[in-house]
């Protein structure tokens, strides 16, 4: 398949699966919602130009969701994933909150810790909710800019959470003053967790009853005009979904991706990838270099590294779907937590995968953790079943995150990193990798000194 015919919507789709994952979302989530919210869209009799914006909204309106991740672990000691999933579905009302915060804080933690976390819930709970919107709107609105969609999408994403009322957040903005992309995405959102979980009457009620406080009751009226067609309700449990949301992409025959457009969208969403945690702030691109570096070393043509670099950055994708009460963790993982973690590289394959052109992009991100010895994750591959590509990223992975800093330790210098690389040769790492990666840094070295 060539670059110029891969398809935006089919990447994007794609890529919303990660969104899903960190959102603690049943897969295909952000394209239900692209679904509904186009039919909304389409009732409200937007102009095509519009709905192109609103569509892509739709699909990436989490774009920001993994920037809190962490936030929330630490303030709420719980797991993301599940205080995600279980956030959605709340309206705002006091009692409800409560009930919230008692079931949700602390839930693992020692006795001690868990009521100051509680008492420090209620004391600035507000404050604490505003932040934590505040930061996943607006990061996820800098990232849509990040890959050239229009500012009326990056509205769309940063207004997410506001409520017609005024009753919403970060900035309590009210009616009009709310992106009309944003009051279209919060309802399909709503329609899609309650439909979910109660149906077609579940979802239809929940939005009847925030009508006028959390929506647009003309949005509301157009989503009734949506839901009047069966196939709109047939839609959302139609195993082939996903192919008729991208089929419906509007403006498809010229909303393709050429190689620059690409590698903007990979260095975008690895900001996504590497938000989830602190630690990992910075990581896949810095592994994208080191991967370049070691490549040009060993006489990859232009081509090859620029592949190489997307799947570099790209390589920790299904980490959206590890809690970062587990990416965070500062002591040992219990078989448990090493289980989830493990899981990443299998996420990630698997969401690469959907990208038809991604097909060797998918299979380093999904071997990145193999070993030479077999003693690797997920498949346990050998030798020769790990390919060139896969030892360079992986490589570069273990080379980076011996010299950052680890909630388990701080990080330790380049030539301490490299004997522990030169340690496993033949074992877990490629001798000709480390060698190219040694003299790439060494010329750089030079480079800097000159």
């Amino acid at each position: 398949m060539t670059v110029s015919s891969i398809r935006l919507a089919e990447i994007l789709g794609a890529l919303s699966r990660a969104l899903d994952l960190t959102e603690g979302q049943p897969p295909g989530h952000c394209i239900r919602c692209c679904w509904i919210g186009t039919a909304i869209g389409r009732a409200l009799a937007l102009p095509e130009e519009l709905l192109a914006d609103l569509y892509y909204t739709l699909l990436l309106k989490d774009l920001g969701c993994s920037s809190n991740a962490s936030r929330i672990c630490e303030l709420y000691l719980t797991d993301d994933l599940s205080f995600k999933k279980d956030f959605k579905i709340l309206d705002g009302n006091l009692p409800q909150v409560l009930r919230f915060v008692l079931s949700h804080t602390g839930s693992h933690a020692a006795f001690a810790e868990r009521v100051r976390g509680v008492l420090n819930i209620m004391r600035n709970g507000g404050t604490i909710a505003r932040d934590l919107i505040e930061t996943r709107c607006q990061r996820g609105a800098a990232i849509a800019r990040r890959m050239r969609f229009s500012e009326a999408v990056a509205g769309g994403i940063l207004d997410l959470d506001e409520h017609w009322d005024g009753g919403g957040k970060p900035l309590g903005r009210t009616g009009t003053e709310i992106s009309t992309f944003a009051r279209v995405a919060l309802l399909a959102q709503v329609v899609d967790v309650f439909h979910s979980s109660g149906g077609r009457e579940g979802a239809i009620q929940e939005i009847d009853r925030r009508c006028g406080t959390w929506f647009d009751p003309a949005v509301v009226e157009a989503f009734h005009v949506a839901a009047h067609d069966p196939d709109f309700w047939h839609g959302l449990s139609d195993e082939g979904l996903e192919a008729r949301v991208l089929d419906m992409e509007p403006g498809r025959e010229t909303a393709k991706a050429d190689e620059d457009y690409l590698d903007d969208i990979a260095q975008a969403f690895a900001h996504v990838i590497d938000a989830k945690s602190p630690y990992t702030s910075g990581h896949s691109e810095r592994v994208a270099i080191f991967s370049d570096m070691i490549a040009e070393q060993m006489g990859f043509d232009m081509a090859q590294r620029r592949w190489l670099k997307r799947a570099a950055l790209l390589h920790d994708i299904g980490k959206l779907g590890v809690s970062s009460s587990v990416l965070d963790k500062a002591g040992k993982l219990d078989d448990t937590e090493w289980l989830a973690m493990k899981s990443h590289a299998g996420l990630s394959e698997a969401i690469l995968s959907r990208i038809d052109a991604f097909s060797d992009l998918s299979r380093i991100a999904g071997a990145h953790h193999e070993r030479l010895d077999g003693k690797g994750y997920p498949r346990g591959l050998t030798g020769d079943q790990i390919d060139l590509e896969t030892r360079i990223v992986s490589t570069a992975d273990v080379f980076d995150a011996l010299t950052a800093d680890r909630p388990y330790r701080a990080a330790m210098p380049a030539s301490k990193a490299l004997t522990i690389l030169r340690d496993g040769i033949g074992t877990s790492h490629d001798e000709t990798c480390i060698v190219a990666l040694e003299q790439a840094l060494s010329q750089a070295s030079l480079a800097a000194a000159a």
